[in-house]
């Protein structure tokens, strides 16, 4: 049945998964002390957000899928069915992820001057803390922007179905998490050598809050480089994290 109606379940089970947490955390309270900004939630722009997300989903349909369709059957875009070895399959990915974050960083950077920044970028800007909605809340330019890079990048590179797969989910995911307005990275994220160089909620979040900071996609290597990393990133990440663990930490106290 999936088969015949064209879904990925693997997509399926992902998304499913994302909900099932969401709902989970808002039941039992746990993004409570997590939300970077407890009140910058306002109605009127929600509804705005509403509007905008419906008419840019609805148009980049046609603005990307149609392309996208057109270059696979006049066999631009072409996939490899067969088996690789798994370093292949992770070197591809990697090629993507560092290209993309390259990409939306330079083009993003762009959308912030002006008239680019009128036409294209404004209405994603509405709103100063994001949600799940912001993601999609953009104009259907924005995402001819964004979303151009992976039918060149597939034209460029043979990808493997396996790869391509995974692309096709990580830019919604990463776009849902970023817009969340919750941060669930843990508290060593940002000091560690590892991790430090990948986005979380916070970093994004306070690009929409503080305008002119932060404009990876996927890493903060970009912002570290040109130096458009905000420079309290680390303490407001430190200081949210404080006022997560300090619920927990209350209730570790024995009573006297």
């Amino acid at each position: 049945m999936l088969n015949q109606l064209h879904i990925d379940p693997i997509r399926l089970w992902i998304y499913a998964l994302i909900i099932v947490g969401i709902i989970g955390g808002i039941a039992t309270g746990i993004f409570k002390a997590r939300k970077i900004q407890p009140k910058g939630f306002k109605w009127k722009v929600f509804r705005n957000e509403i509007i905008f997300a419906t008419i840019n989903v609805s148009l980049s349909v046609v603005l990307l899928g149609w392309p996208s369709t057109w270059l696979k059957t006049h066999g631009y875009i072409h996939y490899q069915t067969g088996s690789a070895p798994f370093w292949v399959l992770a070197l591809e990915y990697a090629v993507y992820f560092f290209g993309f974050d390259t990409w939306f960083y330079w083009l993003h950077r762009w959308m912030h001057t002006e008239p680019a920044y009128k036409l294209i970028h404004k209405i994603h800007h509405r709103s100063t803390s994001p949600n799940l909605l912001t993601s999609f809340s953009e104009s259907p330019l924005e995402s001819l922007v964004n979303g151009g890079f992976v039918p060149l990048f597939s034209m460029a590179i043979s990808l493997h179905a396996s790869t391509a797969a995974v692309i096709s989910i990580t830019a919604p995911i990463m776009g849902l998490y970023v817009h969340s307005g919750y941060e669930f990275f843990p508290r060593w994220w940002h000091k560690s050598w590892a991790t430090k160089w990948f986005i979380t909620t916070t970093f994004h979040d306070q690009h929409h809050k503080y305008f002119n900071y932060n404009f990876g996609g996927y890493t903060t290597i970009w912002d570290r480089i040109c130096g458009t990393k905000r420079a309290k990133f680390e303490s407001d990440y430190d200081a949210l994290k404080a006022r997560v663990r300090a619920p927990r930490e209350q209730v570790s106290v024995p009573a006297e």
